[in-house]
C-alpha cells in the first residue's frame, strides 16, 4: 500500500461513526502481531521503545534518529498506517519542529504528534504563544505535503502537574486554529473533562487508555465525543508485567507454571515473516 493510500485510510478513520483504537507497538514483532489482529492503524510509543532499550522514559532518553528509525521499522512491518510519537519535536524552536515533521513524512509516516512539554522541570510547559507557533510551523509543513498527514497537537498540562482544564482547552483551541488535525490532552481526570474537551473543539479528539485510574470502553468514549483511542505504553507495560511475573515465579518458587499462560510457539511464529 502506498503512503498516499495509507494517509487517506488514516484520515478516514478519524471521520467514522465510532472511535477507533490505535495500539502502540514498540518494535517490528509487536507491530506484526497487532496488524494480524485486525487493528486499522498503529502508533509508536517512545516510552515502550525506551524500556526496550533499557532506558528511563525521560526527555532526551531517545534521540530523534532513534525514534524515527524505530518508526520506520514499524511502518515497514505491515500495510497499516502509522502515526509517531514525536515528543516535543526534538527542539524548542518552530524550525526544529518543522524539520522533524519533514523527516517523519520522509520515512513513510502518515501522522505524528507534537507536545507542548519542554522536558525541563523548572518550566515543564512551553509558554502559550510559543507553543502555538510550534504547532503552526508543523502545520505549514503538513499543508505542503502531497498527502494528508494527520498532525496531532498535545497539551501536556495534566501530565506535568498543571491541573488546569481551562488552560488546556485554551491551548487545544489555539492548536486547532493553528492547523492541527487532531487534539490530544493526555491525563484528563474524568469523563466530564473528556466531554468538555471534545465539546470545545471541532477537530477530532484523541485520548489514551491504559493509564492507572478509571477506564472507559470504546463505546463510552464515543458517547463522550472521542474519535481516536491510543494505548501509549500500556501494552509494553502489560508485556513487562507478564515477563516479570514469570521470572519471579522461577526465581522465588523454582516452578514453571507460567508457561501454561504463554502463547504457543507456532502461534507467535506464524505471525512473523521469514526474512
Amino acid at each position: 500500500m502506498s503512503q498516499l493510500d495509507k494517509a487517506l485510510s488514516f484520515k478516514n478513520l478519524h471521520q467514522g461513526p465510532q472511535p477507533f483504537v490505535m495500539p502502540n507497538p514498540w518494535d517490528v514483532g509487536t507491530a506484526r502481531v497487532l496488524a494480524s489482529m485486525g487493528f486499522k492503524a498503529l502508533a509508536t510509543t517512545s516510552a515502550g521503545l525506551a524500556f526496550a532499550f533499557g532506558r528511563k522514559d525521560a526527555e532526551n532518553a531517545l534521540s530523534r534518529d532513534e525514534i524515527l528509525r524505530n518508526a520506520h521499522d514499524i511502518v515497514n512491518a505491515s500495510d497499516l498506517p502509522v502515526s509517531a510519537d514525536l515528543e516535543n519535536g526534538f527542539g524548542d524552536t518552530p524550525d526544529a519542529v518543522a524539520e522533524t515533521i519533514r523527516m517523519a513524512m520522509a520515512i513513510g509516516l502518515v501522522g505524528g504528534s507534537i507536545e507542548d512539554a519542554t522536558g525541563r522541570q523548572e518550566s515543564p510547559i512551553y509558554a502559550f504563544d510559543h507553543a502555538v507557533e510550534r504547532i503552526a510551523a508543523a502545520a505549514e509543513v503538513v499543508r505542503g505535503l502531497p498527502f494528508p498527514f494527520m498532525l496531532t497537537a498535545r497539551a501536556e498540562n495534566f501530565l506535568n502537574g498543571r491541573f488546569d482544564l481551562d488552560d488546556t482547552i485554551r491551548r487545544l483551541q489555539a492548536f486547532e486554529a493553528a492547523g492541527a488535525d487532531v487534539l490530544f490532552a493526555p491525563g484528563l481526570p474524568d469523563a466530564e473533562a473528556i466531554r468538555l474537551v471534545c465539546a470545545s473543539v471541532r477537530k477530532p479528539v484523541s485520548v489514551v487508555m491504559g493509564l492507572k485510574g478509571t477506564t472507559y470502553s470504546v463505546s463510552q468514549l464515543g458517547d463522550l465525543g472521542v474519535r481516536r483511542i491510543s494505548l501509549g505504553s500500556s501494552l509494553s507495560r502489560a508485556a513487562w508485567g507478564a515477563f516479570m511475573r514469570a521470572a519471579q515465579e522461577v526465581q522465588s518458587m523454582g516452578t514453571f507454571s507460567f508457561s501454561d499462560q504463554a502463547i504457543p510457539f507456532d502461534v507467535v511464529n506464524g505471525m512473523m515473516i521469514k526474512d
